[in-house]
């Protein structure tokens, strides 16, 4: 991710690892759809902006090859550092608040991402502005607004207090800066930086393992401040954990946008 004032979810606490495999789990099936689908191939040149882990800049890597290279900057590399040799490459960077790091990339992408830095409009424009013409750009943020429930079957108490903790988290992001209802925008907004064939699509999972290994995870990074804001007590917060353990429950996720397009 990138630098926000306060950012909620922190790459260097024990639970991130855990969110970034279970966000892995969820979102790469999708994700690769998409790159396939934009043609990434031998020799390109990739910029994987807010890389967090490891599991895209490493796709990329086996399909751009030896004669290609991917450029993967975060405002901390710390868990992507391991997937930095020939040909990826890794560089600390603020997407919302720096110039891009080179120019002429045939694809730009960020999943996750934008939706969490302040000066999104700011970041956006770094990103088309590091596009060769032709470029690709990817972009694939959450819609938390668009279904704001943890258990859409909302039947009995543990599905009531689980919503009522994700409903908490959703206050705790937009205190932050995070725009909940950002993923729907962007096909307007790819549009409006001058991008082309714009199209968008997005994906909805209701209930998996991953799902569940994501919320406890999240839960877990951010139990203080759920409770430090009266969100919850740490009873209730040992008790949602306790329920999503017992893998009882259908969670979901907020819906992951897609948009893409390419530059004039």
């Amino acid at each position: 991710m990138t630098r926000t004032d306060g950012y909620l979810l922190d790459n260097g606490q024990t639970e991130a690892g855990e969110r970034f495999d279970a966000l892995a789990a969820l979102f790469d099936p999708t994700t690769f759809r998409h790159l396939e689908g934009l043609g990434v191939g031998p020799g390109w040149r990739c910029w994987e902006v807010g890389a967090g882990g490891t599991s895209v800049v490493s796709w990329l890597a086996k399909k751009v090859g030896p004669t290609g290279r991917v450029l993967a900057t975060d405002i901390d590399t710390s868990r992507v550092a391991a997937a930095a040799r020939p040909p990826v490459q890794v560089r600390v960077h603020d997407v919302g608040a720096e110039d891009p790091p080179e120019a002429a990339f045939d694809l730009v992408h960020a999943r996750l991402v934008l939706v969490h830095v302040p000066d999104r409009e700011r970041a956006l424009r770094s990103m088309v502005k590091a596009l060769r013409p032709g470029g690709r750009l990817l972009v694939e943020d959450a819609d938390p607004a668009l279904q704001p429930l943890l258990c859409p079957d909302e039947h009995g108490p543990e599905q009531q207090l689980a919503n009522r903790l994700r409903q908490g988290f959703r206050q705790l992001l937009a205190d932050r800066g995070a725009d909940l209802a950002y993923g729907r925008r962007l096909p307007r907004l790819l549009r409006e930086a001058g991008l082309r064939r714009v199209e968008a699509d997005a994906y909805f999972p209701v209930s998996s393992p991953a799902c569940a290994a994501l919320e406890s995870a999240t839960v877990r990074q951010i139990r203080d401040q759920l409770v430090t804001a009266g969100i919850a007590t740490a009873k209730d917060i040992d008790r949602h954990l306790a329920n999503v353990a017992s893998g009882a429950m259908d969670l979901a996720t907020a819906p992951m946008i897609s948009a893409w397009g390419r530059k004039g």
